[in-house]
């Protein structure tokens, strides 16, 4: 049963051209900002002196590009929740021989299957823009890695989204939210300008964001070729690698305090945890006032 509903789920989303597109709006606007405005001033001088710094550049603006789809599309996914609220086929479901928590299950694991189809289409389209820019492919391990990190990504934004999409109930509020999300994510995200060129207050706001941390461990892996090609054996008074990461959101400092690969990691899987155990809380205690 819950296999039907995915695929019925599926269909729905895959039929709406637009919802697909809107999904996407948020990669569009940030790599077309990218191409039209921030690249070379970005780049800059360095390019100069480094040869491989665009490769870099353009590794660190689509590894952000494929952490902001994961949380994009993940929410045009719950637009098939928000219309079934609204036309009010939920409450065909409930009174059907479905469980609840099937329901739930099914909306859940339909938003995370299309988040990772989305959000693979867009590593593919990024790895073109590389490869078209002069760069490389991610090796085989890389895109295992990288893979792997798309999946707890996409799972991590569908439990946040899905707690905060089960408070809506039109679709002009789904819309409107979808809309500021795909507009905002870039700054969340920190891809827009580099964490190091905003004011303190705001790159500390981006670091405490959990879904940053996925962004983080993406560009470390996306962009771990592209740093060895263009900075190995750099001497530190002519160019500051630790320092150019820290800037760049490609690690997070908290003080002196370097975060870890595995905190990383930890910060997505407990606030996966946390959020798929908010959302529970709140169906039960709808379904318990019905």
């Amino acid at each position: 049963m819950i296999f039907k509903l995915i695929l019925r789920n599926l269909r729905i989303y895959f039929r709406d051209k637009a919802s697909v597109f809107f999904s996407l709006l948020g990669v569009f606007v940030i790599i077309g900002l990218y191409i039209l405005f921030l690249r070379d001033a970005v780049i800059g001088n360095l390019d100069q002196t480094f040869p491989e710094v665009a490769f870099v550049m353009d590794s660190w603006i689509m590894s952000g590009v494929v952490a902001a789809a994961s949380i994009t599309t993940t929410m045009g996914a719950f637009g098939t929740m928000v219309d079934d609220t609204t036309k009010k086929n939920i409450k065909d479901f409930q009174v059907s021989p479905i469980k609840r928590w099937q329901i739930v299950l099914g909306y859940v694991m339909s938003s995370v299957v299309i988040g990772v189809i989305m959000s693979l289409l867009t590593l593919v389209l990024a790895e073109i823009y590389i490869v078209a820019q002069g760069g490389y492919l991610l090796s085989v391990l890389a895109l295992l890695k990288t893979i792997g990190l798309i999946v707890l990504s996409v799972v991590t934004s569908s439990a946040m989204i899905f707690f905060f999409v089960s408070f809506f109930k039109s679709q002009n509020a789904f819309a409107t939210a979808s809309t500021l999300i795909g507009t905002l994510i870039g700054f969340f995200m920190g891809v827009y300008f580099p964490i190091g060129q905003l004011p303190d207050g705001v790159g500390y706001a981006i670091k405490i964001f959990p879904l940053s941390h996925s962004g983080v461990l993406l560009r470390q892996v996306m962009m771990d070729e592209a740093m060895e090609k263009a900075f190995t054996g750099v001497d530190p008074s002519v160019f500051n690698v630790d320092s150019f990461n820290e800037r760049m959101g490609i690690v997070f400092k908290y003080g002196n305090v370097t975060f870890p690969i595995w905190a990383h990691l930890v910060v997505l899987i407990v606030t996966a945890a946390i959020f798929f155990l908010f959302t529970v809380l709140r169906m039960s205690s709808h379904k318990a006032k019905e």
